[in-house]
């Protein structure tokens, strides 16, 4: 299974739980993914990623189009689809023009077009047509979707001193 992950799932690790200064195992685990082809991002994650001007934008800008992967050729179907998706749920307006301008809409296109899992710290809205989440969308094209957590339990990974 590959994964792509959310800019949160790299924001929070590195604020909260996996901070450069205590768990670089972490982070040097997402290289050797990425390298073993199971663990990625997109470009627009590596924009937003990029705007943070600190050691989580340093780390990002060093991994470059190798872990953050361009659109692919069939992005434009899936585009398409995730868009007719979100237009369909009886969302606020304001949500659905949010989704489709931010890079939660390109993830799970990516996601979708190439048969990749998401990852993200997101939980479902709840019944919210406020904000459209990533958990929701997942759930309703049928794409695979995880915590970091999840993730890291299903590859078994090892962070030993």
């Amino acid at each position: 299974m590959t994964y792509l992950l959310d800019a949160n799932v790299f924001i929070e690790a590195k604020n909260l739980y996996y901070g450069f200064d205590f768990c670089s195992a972490f982070w040097d685990w997402l290289i050797m993914q990425n390298e073993a082809k199971k663990v990625y991002s997109i470009e627009r994650v590596e924009t937003e990623l990029q705007g943070q001007d600190d050691e989580l934008s340093e780390w990002a800008a060093a991994r470059g189009p190798g872990f953050f992967l361009r659109p692919s050729s069939t992005m434009p179907s899936a585009l398409s689809s995730v868009a007719e998706w979100a237009n369909g749920q009886n969302y606020d307006q304001s949500a659905v023009s949010t989704f489709l301008q931010v890079a939660d809409y390109y993830l799970i296109a990516q996601a979708l077009a190439d048969g990749h899992s998401v990852v993200t710290r997101e939980t479902p809205a709840g019944g919210s047509r406020k904000r459209i989440k990533i958990p929701d969308v997942c759930i309703g094209l049928g794409v695979r979707c995880a915590t970091p957590y999840e993730m890291l339990r299903a590859e078994r990974a090892r962070f030993i001193l």
